[in-house]
């Protein structure tokens, strides 16, 4: 079948514009780098004491905080071969946590009994846990809030898990920024999606063009000589194609002198309160609110 010769023009028409909408390829190395952080990040999530298997958050009173499957516990344990009432974590007025069992009830620190000792929160360089059956509680510490995480091995959340779904790798939302540091880290409050709001160190700005817009996002740092930026930012999917309460995205910190920044957009990841409604996750700011959509990263997991 023969064209008419009027409709070759706009068939070619048509071909360049499909070309410019075409996301272009994908360089193999970066692809097959992006799958193994992929496979490392669902790894982390369904380990044994990954964030699919946090089934509990009890912020702690000053005194005695009883646990055991006694509904009327400061914390509530629900698992095969836990007493009613198996201890108490007892919160001391100077802000230490002491753990205390129940005579035969099987409660250890790390492995061995438990002893006067304050337990250290996830502040520290590692934190204690204490195993009631097969549950394990570590104590966090929010602001001067301390609360026990309870995480189950067994969870539903982590025996139902059917694995992340991503939007498809686009390069073109791995984009360059310039980094506008401030004159010194600012200390910004942050809402959380549970517990207190948390104080955070601000570095500066990045500033990159997106889609001919101008936009910013403000990171975190952990201190002065922290070498990656944590950005928690939230776009126009947020709700829809992906988590609604925004997404979380680490990358290198330019060297010093230096302003260059990378945002690679497909590496951005869900928050854990997306995975468990026991996590404290930080919000995005104002500033970190995009008004564009970012088709990269992660979707919004099932159910939400």
């Amino acid at each position: 079948m023969r064209l008419h010769p009027r409709l070759l023009p706009l068939l070619a028409l048509a071909a360049v514009l499909l070309a410019c909408h075409r996301r272009p390829a994908a360089d193999p190395a970066y692809l097959d780098d992006l799958e193994k952080a992929r496979v490392r990040r669902v790894a982390g999530l369904t380990k044994a004491d990954g964030w699919l298997s946090v089934v509990g958050l009890d912020w702690l009173k000053p005194g005695e905080n009883p646990f055991g499957t006694d509904p009327s516990a400061a914390i509530v344990l629900s698992a095969p071969g836990i007493p009613s009432r198996a201890g108490s974590f007892d919160l001391r007025p100077d802000g230490t946590v002491v753990v205390r069992a129940e005579p035969g009830a099987e409660v250890t620190v790390n492995g061995a009994a438990p002893s006067a000792s304050p337990l250290a929160t996830d502040h520290s360089r590692k934190a204690d846990v204490v195993t009631v059956g097969r549950l394990r509680i570590s104590i966090i510490q929010r602001g001067d809030q301390l609360a026990a995480r309870v995480r189950d091995p067994e969870s539903e959340a982590r025996k139902s898990f059917k694995g992340l779904t991503y939007f498809p790798v686009d390069p073109g939302l791995r984009v360059s920024g310039t980094f506008e540091p401030y004159p010194a880290l600012r200390e910004v409050e942050v809402p959380t999606a549970h517990g207190p709001a948390q104080k955070m160190l601000a570095a500066g700005l990045v500033r990159f063009d997106l889609g001919g817009k101008a936009l910013a996002l403000e990171p975190f740092v952990e201190g002065p000589d922290d070498d990656s930026f944590f950005f928690v930012f939230r776009d126009r999917t947020a709700g829809t194609e992906s988590y609604g309460a925004g997404r979380f995205l680490d990358v290198p910190a330019p060297k010093k002198g230096e302003r260059a920044v990378v945002l690679d957009f497909n590496r951005a990841v869900n928050p854990p309160c997306a995975f468990t409604p026991f996590a404290t996750c930080p919000l995005p700011v104002p500033q970190n609110e995009l008004p564009v959509r970012i088709e990269a990263g992660e979707r919004a997991p099932a159910g939400h």
